[in-house]
């Protein structure tokens, strides 16, 4: 399994749309076996193919802080599950992750400047 994180200085990026790149993490039995890094698109994450990308890569799942409504409806298309409001460390993201105790926030952001996700 893959696990996404939109990340900037090593930290999950408060918005997924606007992060520096996305951390890719490789999940074998319950384990970080590779890490690998996929820059990200130019402008709005609700406007870019970045789900359609992330889901060429295998990703299953996105670790995410902020999104809208429009990013997470593209993102759910290409079979990518989406937990919300998690922020900090990404290494340590990953490893509360799988140890269980990480849950999708229920809420999405609403930013204009992305024409209202």
């Amino acid at each position: 399994m893959k696990i996404a994180v939109p990340t900037r200085d090593g930290r999950v990026d408060d918005h997924f749309g606007h992060c520096d790149h996305y951390t890719i993490f490789t999940i074998e039995n319950n384990t970080v076996v590779a890490t690998e890094s996929l820059p990200s698109p130019q402008g709005c994450g609700c406007k870019s193919n970045i789900a359609s990308e992330l889901h060429q890569m295998g990703v299953e799942v996105m670790l995410a802080g902020n999104m809208g409504q429009g990013a997470l409806n593209k993102l759910s298309a290409a079979g990518i599950r989406v937990i919300r409001g998690c922020r900090g460390d990404v290494e340590v993201l990953i490893k509360t992750y799988l140890a269980g105790f990480v849950f999708d926030s229920g809420q999405s952001c609403d930013h204009p400047e992305c024409g209202n996700h």
